[in-house]
């Protein structure tokens, strides 16, 4: 409900009485670009819908260049984030008292994920870093592998410039696809929005089933 209402509060300024380029300069991307790095490091915002969101608007506007910008935002976003979030980690790794940072990462990463998520990453390096993106509920449990096993910042943020463009890409695509069957924005919205809470379900659907 609260990814149905970020995304919808989003597209409803983006798509004001104001002229549709001013209000995504003025409002729209630094509002995305915002909103998606303070979901990478506190994962309460659904960044995943704000993308999709963002896509429906960009489409449903004569804009040129829109969807590009999109997703050069949310790229951005993301990749400044987890570099902070990481580097936030590593300083708590070093700490010998840790740091709250360090606690939360490890909180939202149950111990059996985590320790899956170290296998994977020995026997396949980045390329799980990448997939960890694009995962549900994935991205923290990789994130904590890679600071057990000492990864310095500059080696992870080389493998997640990757993993944050093909997640803009991937959540763009679903708002492009949703925004594409209505001539409404908030119907594309909406579309949008069900489909990355659908997405985001699934995992733990199938653990519940398993």
């Amino acid at each position: 409900m609260s990814g149905f209402v970020s995304a919808t509060a989003f597209a409803a300024a983006s798509t004001s009485a104001v002229p549709p380029e001013s209000t995504q300069q003025a409002v729209g991307y630094p509002s995305l670009f915002l909103l998606v790095l303070i979901g990478a490091l506190v994962p309460v915002v659904p960044t995943g819908a704000l993308v999709s969101s963002a896509a429906v608007v960009a489409i449903h506007q004569a804009a040129p260049f829109s969807l590009a910008l999109v997703f050069v935002t949310a790229s951005l976003a993301a990749f400044a984030g987890d570099g902070a979030l990481y580097w936030l980690g590593r300083r708590g790794m070093g700490s010998r008292s840790g740091s709250r940072w360090l606690e939360a990462i490890r909180s939202r990463a149950p111990e059996e994920r985590a320790a899956r998520a170290r296998g994977k990453l020995v026997e396949h390096g980045v390329a799980v870093l990448v997939l960890s993106r694009l995962v549900p509920a994935g991205r923290i449990p990789v994130m904590l592998a890679c600071l057990m096993a000492d990864w310095p910042l500059g080696r992870f943020s080389r493998g997640n410039v990757a993993a944050c463009l093909a997640w803009a890409a991937t959540y763009q695509v679903i708002g492009i696809v949703g925004g594409s069957l209505f001539r409404e924005p908030w119907e594309g919205v909406v579309v949008a929005v069900a489909l990355t809470v659908v997405i985001s379900a699934m995992p733990g659907v199938v653990r519940r089933f398993r």
